[in-house]
């Protein structure tokens, strides 16, 4: 079915979609991004329509069929980003459109598409550009959780700045996408902030913090004294969290 639709012509993908019965219009998009052609897109970009609270589980299906894409085009990027720039969307779609656009970025650079697609930079300007604008602490998650997904080098900084600062859930994802990276990309300085998280330097963090802190420190090249100032710290911890921290050094040495 999806080689069919690479080799049909727009008119007929969106009669395809427009005539389907309501029970399998899921299945048509899904199959439609898959196919990733250029038709194929066209009819997508005419049929779906973010305006409409009627059609938002369909949008849905569509962009969880973009964000779970194991090769997005530059395309299917340009496709999310026109549906949501500047629409009035339902909270759930567009939460999972900034997510699935973050997912998108991130695999476009796995595919070394980074600096060639201008879709992608204009991605990673979306997420950044509304982060810096968010007020609500669910709508500064939701930034991170996609910066998580695109995996940008460049955004380690930000996604610091945040784990210190904020608060306890834009903490504990800043950190989830902190450990995200391989441990080439976790410097000096971000083994400096995740110390600092850990042992309470400049503030009291939630525990769930602190030990996604301890995580990063262990998983990712840990330092004999990083792993001795770890097993003195948990002297002074409740059991749960300690046993956690003593059984996760247990793992790494074995």
């Amino acid at each position: 079915f999806i080689r069919m639709l690479r080799s049909a012509k727009k008119r007929d993908v969106l009669e395809l979609l427009r005539r389907a019965p309501e029970e399998t219009r899921p299945f048509i998009v899904e199959a439609a991004v898959a196919a990733q052609s250029v038709a194929s897109l066209a009819a997508l970009s005419e049929f779906l329509d973010f305006s409409k609270e009627e059609s938002k589980s369909l949008l849905e299906k569509f962009l969880y069929a973009a964000a779970f894409s194991p090769r997005p085009s530059g395309e299917l990027l340009h496709l999310v980003l026109d549906k949501l720039d500047g629409k009035q969307l339902a909270p759930e779609t567009w939460e999972m459109g900034i997510v699935a656009i973050g997912a998108l970025v991130g695999k476009l650079c796995q595919q070394k598409l980074c600096g060639l697609q201008q879709e992608v930079e204009r991605g990673v300007e979306t997420i950044l550009r509304g982060l810096r604008g968010a007020e609500e602490e669910p709508e500064v998650v939701i930034y991170l959780l996609a910066l998580g997904n695109a995996m940008l080098p460049g955004t380690i900084p930000t996604l610091l700045e945040h784990a210190e600062e904020g608060p306890a859930a834009v903490t504990t994802t800043a950190i989830a996408a902190l450990r995200r990276f391989p441990a080439r990309h976790v410097s000096s300085k971000v083994k400096r902030a995740m110390r600092r998280i850990f042992h309470e330097k400049r503030k009291s963090y939630e525990k769930t913090c602190r030990l996604a802190a301890a995580e990063i420190l262990l998983d990712k090249h840990p330092s004999p004294m990083d792993v001795i100032n770890i097993l003195l710290a948990t002297k002074e911890m409740e059991t749960e969290m300690a046993t956690f921290l003593l059984l996760k050094v247990q793992n790494s040495l074995y």
